[in-house]
């Protein structure tokens, strides 16, 4: 009987041992296969087709959900529109838009999706029309303009300035501006380039009617700088803007 009872403890000690190194076993194949879970593809990879009922409006290249590669745009009819290159969701290199024969119109370049360089624009016939200049996104005052037949256009508008000294009976110091060729195509602006580029956020704008606009100084009583900056925003007859910077010197020091 003790021989009976002895093998009966064996065995029911030999079966709680085997149920608690199953529980172990249990929790440790769950913990490795959480750390072996691999992270599923982000996005879709290949070219997608966009469209407006019946019309192929665009093709846009992706890798993992994100841009890269071609996207290509297209006229109602089917032939291409556009043409720029992606790379990790921004635009890179050349944009090119093209006339309905198909030849290139204008091509700009792009860094990190801004415009940087030089903007060329272009004939039916392929002649160069214009370039123009940008730093990081914004104008340079280069430009040049050609016509058709690929010379060079000159003799663009002046700025005239002219002014009224009001200051001792009013305090006020008039600039009066305006284009040499009478245009009425122009902005005028309170300011300077900044490391040579025309940045509207770092200048004032002045009010203009029918091409004429009037900057008022006025008397503060207090040093202020010698000179005021002004630019011109001249729309050319080519659809593009001619910057033109004048600095004019100022006969009070407290003009503002």
């Amino acid at each position: 009987m003790k021989i009976f009872y002895g093998s009966m403890i064996l065995f029911l000690s030999l079966l709680l041992i085997s149920g608690c190194n199953g529980k172990r076993t249990g929790k440790k194949d769950s913990q490795t296969a959480n750390d072996t879970i691999t992270v599923p593809d982000t996005g879709y990879t290949g070219i997608k087709q966009y469209m407006s009922g019946q019309l192929l409006v665009k093709e846009v290249t992706f890798k993992n959900g994100v841009s890269e590669g071609l996207m290509k745009s297209f006229y109602q009819d089917g032939r291409l529109r556009q043409t720029s290159w992606y790379k990790n969701g921004l635009r890179e290199d050349s944009v090119k838009w093209y006339y309905l024969e198909g030849q290139v119109f204008r091509s700009t370049p792009y860094n990190h999706d801004t415009i940087d360089g030089t903007q060329k624009q272009y004939y039916r016939n392929g002649r160069l029309k214009a370039k123009i200049g940008y730093i990081k996104g914004l104008r340079t005052p280069y430009l040049q303009e050609f016509t058709p037949d690929g010379k060079l256009v000159g003799g663009y508008s002046g700025l005239v300035v002219s002014t009224r000294d009001d200051y001792q009976s009013k305090g006020v110091y008039r600039i009066t501006l305006e284009l040499s060729d009478k245009s009425t195509k122009v902005r005028y602006y309170r300011g300077d380039l900044s490391k040579g580029v025309f940045d509207t956020a770092h200048c004032q704008k002045i009010q203009t009617i029918k091409g004429i606009g009037n900057l008022d100084l006025k008397k503060t009583g207090s040093p202020q700088i010698s000179y005021v900056g002004i630019i011109a925003e001249i729309l050319t007859n080519f659809g593009n803007n001619y910057l033109v910077y004048k600095k004019i010197e100022l006969p009070f020091n407290d003009l503002n």
